[in-house]
């Protein structure tokens, strides 16, 4: 197109220029006519070489597109034949998978037909066998099954029992050895002294003259004391002994030495029995702080709440069985910590755990519950972690256990307070525990006779062997246990016998 108008163009210069030529020739006449002639000749010879050079370059370029075209044409038919043959060979073998899928479906189905038919002769043949031999044993299915399971039971019963032991006596001589091992390296690096001590309630004269000035005009001393302390003070016939009563273990201290004070001093009046109880009381709560920060200093317990560490030093007067809390806490917190570095246990949550276990002995007396739930209580108010305060309320199994550093402190509180030496009981106590162990042992059906011994620490029970089979000797046992352990408050632990025993006896005649 811009060739036809670069042409057009030059027609028109072409035209112009033969009118100025025109011009000229008619103006100048003669050789100027000649000249524009010749000019316009020129030009015009010029521009129809110019216009076919033109022409011939944009046929070449027409026919170099048109062949480009053409190729590229050709290549996309290759491509769509070479397709449509791959979509013709996977259309055939598609076609060929599915004839063969057709085939063993066929195949499947006769297979199918054939094994129904052998399942249906089977069953009618089982059904003919069964009525056979019910016609032949006189009883049903469902009886024959039944008495085949009594047959089998009865007989497997002794083995069951046999395998139960032997199971049991391998598990626990392994978990002995290993418990022994892991006791023996922990109570030898803890070497705990043996003391028990007794609560302190009673306070020696040097005269019976004395109880008659503790006494007072009118009875005013002895109320001025008991009023300000909040204590009793009974002074009976015991020679030379005046005893002091109170829940509180702490006022009781406080009384006791104020007490031995005015007894020491001579001076006894109503506003010396205040002035010598204030300055007790200071004494007191100045031990208590000091005795809580060694319990926490000698425990390894980094830090702790100044409220529980006065509440850990009013354990110094609370006593258990006749053994100290203080001390008992400080040794459960050490055991707790050997015996969960050997077991890969959290050792500092166990350590605090065994320290605080019994810290709400410190309060029980004042406190409605338990002194673990009130201990768990306490330091929960305190800010002390959950899986601590979990150790304390769980170590008496208020709550059930979920650690294994619940079960490291409920072990070491049981070594501490079960070692030789760490409690001590009354005897009219420990003939009560005696004999409750053996009634309750008595009220299980089947037990013919039972025995406590070793001071309360084992009972054994004899059953009757036509009543209790070997199997029921085991799950008596433990049912005993268990109900022990539900029912009764007992140091350290308790292990039961039962002891089943067949005598076949005949008379040769």
């Amino acid at each position: 197109m811009e060739t036809v108008l670069w042409i057009i163009g030059l027609l028109i210069a072409v035209g112009a220029g033969i009118g100025i030529g025109y011009w000229f020739a008619s103006s100048r006449k003669g050789s100027v006519l000649r000249q524009a002639q010749e000019e316009a000749q020129r030009i015009l010879e010029e521009a129809g070489s110019e216009a076919q050079r033109t022409v011939l370059a944009a046929q070449d370029q027409a026919m170099q597109i048109r062949s480009e075209a053409q190729a590229e044409i050709e290549r996309w038919r290759n491509n769509l034949r070479r397709e449509e043959e791959r979509l013709q060979q996977r259309r055939e073998k598609l076609d060929q998978r599915q004839e063969a899928l057709d085939k063993r479906e066929q195949m499947l189905n006769k297979r199918q037909s054939a094994l129904d038919r052998q399942r249906n002769e089977l069953e009618r043949l089982q059904e003919e066998r069964t009525k056979a031999l019910e016609e032949v044993a006189r009883m049903s299915q469902e009886e024959a099954r039944e008495e085949l399971l009594r047959i089998v039971a009865e007989t497997t019963r002794q083995e069951m029992a046999r395998v139960i032991r032997e199971i049991e006596q391998e598990a626990r001589e392994e978990g002995e050895r290993r418990a022994r091992k892991i006791l023996t390296t922990v109570i030898q690096r803890m070497a705990g002294e043996q003391v028990a001590e007794l609560t302190v309630s009673s306070v020696d004269l040097p005269s019976d003259e004395m109880k008659g000035r503790i006494i007072g005009r009118g009875g005013r001393n002895i109320r001025t004391f008991e009023q300000v302390a909040g204590v009793d003070v009974v002074v009976d016939d015991t020679p030379e002994t005046i005893t002091i009563s109170c829940f509180d273990p702490v006022r009781r201290e406080v009384a006791r030495r104020a007490m031995e004070r005015l007894i020491t001093d001579g001076r006894i009046h109503p506003g010396r029995i205040e002035k010598v109880l204030a300055d007790a009381q200071k004494e007191v709560d100045q031990q208590i702080r000091e005795e809580g920060e060694r319990a926490v200093y000698e425990s390894g317990v980094a830090s702790l709440h100044p409220e529980l560490v006065k509440l850990l030093g009013k354990l110094r007067f609370r006593t258990s069985y006749g053994q100290n809390q203080h001390a008992h806490a400080i040794e459960t917190a050490k055991l707790a910590a050997m015996l969960a570095a050997e077991l890969g246990a959290n050792v500092e949550v166990a350590r605090l755990g065994g320290l605080l276990h019994d810290i709400g002995k410190a309060v029980d007396f004042e406190v409605e519950g338990t002194h673990a739930l009130i201990g768990a209580e306490i330091c929960r108010r305190y800010g002390v972690p959950e899986e601590v305060i979990h150790c304390i309320e769980s170590h008496h199994h208020e709550t059930d256990q979920q650690s294994l550093e619940a079960i490291i402190v409920e072990v070491a509180d049981a070594i501490s307070g079960a070692r030789p030496g760490a409690r001590r009981e009354s005897l009219e106590q420990y003939i009560k525990r005696i004999r409750a162990l053996e009634e309750m042992a008595s009220s299980f059906p089947g037990v013919a006779e039972t025995f406590a011994i070793q001071a309360g620490r084992e009972i054994r029970i004899i059953v009757k062997p036509e009543e209790v089979d070997d199997l029921g000797a085991i799950q008596l046992s433990r049912d005993i246990a268990r109900k022990i352990e539900e029912s009764m408050e007992y140091p350290g632990q308790i292990k039961v016998t039962v002891i089943r025993e067949t005598r076949a006896v005949d008379y040769a005649k």
